[in-house]
């Protein structure tokens, strides 16, 4: 019998620093770790601790695995000493990610914002391998500053993607900054989700579209505000609610959110899901 708490030894591949506090790691388990996009994996750090993450590379590949990191805490901070060639634990997968069948033929919204560009990362991989199955695909991302933005040299090839378009938001001007500057909702203020007729550059029908939201809570509040405004139905509205998960099985009830255990029912839960609490997020 498996056992659910036994880390799988895993081999640092390799070291990518994306932004001064944010760096991507590829991880080879000794076992295979498959995962769903959107699930989530414990990783070990050894004599330290673990801590919950959401792999950001594609969930085909199945021999490695990468997690992009921001430096916040006692695990992170021991991970950023680890060298190519050091060895840390990995177990799950856990949770609940998205179904991609439950998007074909749709048009997908990807909303990100900071380092919450990673866990939609794994779902953007997935679902260029299967494009042809999908309308549209908007990639819209914001970040604190332009040296804040994460896979800068993997935006331009996204947007080169077939029926894919790639548009980033900067919080506050900044001189090397001629691109959009504001929140990431500002992104969403010339969409016109409300119509049923194509629009040239990117038709989006909001009755029908799905947006698949990861980022701080407090954008997660206001995008899922401006989406549901906007004409999105509230089942069609995935979130990454990433909090406070600990023991991966719901049994530390630590991520308890009414009936639902964060680490079991989510990550990825709809707006439909969550509209009953007074603020989820």
């Amino acid at each position: 019998m498996k056992n659910l708490y036994r880390p799988i030894e895993s081999v640092i591949e390799d070291i990518k620093p994306e932004t001064p506090n944010i760096t991507t790691y590829r991880f080879r388990p000794k076992e295979p770790v498959t995962f769903a996009a959107g699930q989530f994996v414990e990783l070990t750090v050894p004599g330290v601790g673990e801590a919950p993450f959401t792999p950001s590379s594609n969930p085909n590949v199945k021999d490695t695995l990468e997690i992009t990191i921001m430096r916040v805490g006692t695990v992170t901070a021991a991970l950023e000493k680890m060298k190519v060639g050091d060895t840390v634990g990995l177990r799950g997968p856990y949770g609940k990610g998205y179904n991609m069948e439950d998007f074909y033929g749709k048009e997908v919204l990807i909303m990100g914002g900071g380092v919450g560009l990673a866990p939609l990362r794994s779902l953007i991989l997935a679902l260029f391998d299967e494009i042809d199955k999908f309308k549209k695909i908007s990639i819209r991302y914001g970040a604190r500053t332009p040296e804040d933005i994460v896979y800068r040299d993997l935006l331009p090839e996204w947007e080169k993607m077939k029926n894919t378009e790639v548009l980033l938001t900067i919080d506050e001007p900044h001189p090397e900054w001629s691109g959009t500057v504001g929140v990431v909702t500002v992104l969403l203020d010339g969409l016109p989700l409300l119509t049923t007729v194509d629009v040239e550059d990117l038709p989006f029908h909001a009755e029908s579209a799905v947006a698949c939201v990861c980022g701080p809570p407090i954008m997660l509040k206001f995008v899922n505000m401006t989406l549901l405004e906007k004409g999105f139905k509230p089942e069609n509205i995935y979130h990454s609610m990433e909090r406070n998960m600990s023991c991966g099985l719901g049994k530390c009830g630590h991520c308890m959110m009414g009936e639902y255990y964060i680490c079991k029912d989510g990550p990825v839960m709809t707006a439909a899901q969550i509209a009953k609490f007074e603020d989820p997020f």
